[in-house]
């Protein structure tokens, strides 16, 4: 008997992000996200009243670290699905578990895939957002940001869904997990970008945003945009 092949991540569809998936990421959110930035973070969060109450939204943001996903999850209390690297879904790496059955879907890094948009027309016809990390992977942070996957963009125009901005700023590195020595992280939401503009705008305002609260540099933000 032949042996089953393994589940191929990269397409996922729409029946998957159910009611009984968004309970099991809102009770994720609450019983572990939530918690755990309470003892191990001095935290902030701006911006809330910049998110839409209804819409298809793309929330993006500066990558700097593992808990990138729950954080911008939890300022923003939506449930997102994020674009996220093949081999975080291979049978014994140690986020398997979670990016599974938190709705995120794997893509190659090295070529995209139709698979992708499939799967991004899937999670935007529901009551899910997507997340993705336009540079492509952790990045140390304050380090520049002219150098950005550019797939973002294309994403959001194919979809035709606005890009939310998000900075995480003030990054304190990972929490030492010792009494008393919280670490520091801020995140701030932006107004929707939209996905109507120039793909050379929305970059623009998209650095803009980062630039604006987070420790980066960017040549292309250094054009006058107004950003909130």
């Amino acid at each position: 008997m032949a042996s089953k092949e393994p589940r191929n991540y990269n397409r996922r569809y729409k029946e998957e992000y159910n009611i009984f998936r968004t309970i099991f990421y809102f009770s994720f959110m609450h019983t572990v996200v939530i918690p755990f930035m309470h003892v191990f973070f001095d935290y902030k969060i701006e911006g809330k009243e910049n998110i839409p109450k209804n819409g298809k939204f793309i929330y993006t943001a500066n990558h700097v670290s593992h808990f990138d996903p729950p954080m911008v999850s939890w300022a923003c209390y939506k449930p997102i699905a994020y674009m996220a690297k093949k081999e975080l879904f291979q049978k014994g790496d140690k986020w398997e578990f979670l990016v599974k059955r938190l709705g995120a879907f794997a893509v190659d890094r090295t070529k995209p895939e139709i698979a992708t948009f499939k799967t991004v027309r899937d999670i935007l016809s529901t009551k899910w957002s997507l997340g993705v990390f336009p540079q492509g992977g952790i990045r140390e942070y304050g380090s520049d940001i002219a150098d950005l996957k550019k797939g973002f963009v294309v994403i959001a125009k194919n979809a035709k869904a606005d890009i939310i901005p998000v900075a995480i700023a003030n990054w304190g590195g990972y929490p030492k997990l010792k009494p008393f020595r919280r670490s520091t992280v801020e995140l701030h939401i932006g107004k929707p970008i939209s996905h109507e503009l120039p793909e050379d705008e929305i970059i623009r305002q998209w650095c803009a945003h980062i630039t604006k609260f987070a420790d980066y540099k960017c040549s292309l933000s250094k054009q006058e945009v107004n950003v909130n």
